[in-house]
């Protein structure tokens, strides 16, 4: 396989920016700014878009399962604290699909079955096209007052 270079300009621009603008909050945290994730909620779900860029790419060329894995997450967790407020991963299984090399992504998290202090929510990446590339669910624990702790 050929070496793949970054564009080092857009990874240093990315860093540059998550350093300057993050917040330790939901929505503005320090990789949510450095990977561009931009943070929607509606009434069902919690949606995570972002542009794909060389710099999130594994060795073969295309994005990396962990950054995949990160965006499902956040999608989930940030549809929790949306809902209630703070929770927890108790678990997450994640099956990537298909690989993409680049174009716009999104993860939706969506609740499946709420319960006192413990939910079950699903999330789906697709790619720029509509197709699904990753699908996760998860166990999450409310944490704090509101899951009656």
């Amino acid at each position: 396989m050929k070496p793949r270079h970054i564009d080092i300009a857009a990874a240093e621009g990315a860093f540059c920016h998550a350093r300057d603008t993050y917040e330790q909050a939901f929505g503005s945290f320090f990789l949510a700014r450095l990977l561009g994730f931009e943070l929607a909620y509606h009434d069902d779900c919690c949606r995570v878009g972002f542009e794909v860029r060389d710099f999130m790419f594994n060795p073969q060329g295309s994005l990396h399962g962990g950054i995949i894995a990160l965006a499902l997450d956040v999608s989930m967790g940030h549809f929790l604290n949306h809902l209630q407020g703070p929770a927890m991963t108790l678990e997450m299984k994640t099956q990537y699909l298909g690989a993409i090399r680049g174009g716009r992504v999104c993860a939706e998290g969506r609740l499946l079955r709420r319960g006192r202090g413990i939910c079950f929510l699903e999330s789906r990446l697709t790619d720029a096209d509509g197709g699904l590339q990753a699908h996760a669910t998860a166990t999450w624990k409310f944490l704090g007052p509101a899951a009656g702790a």
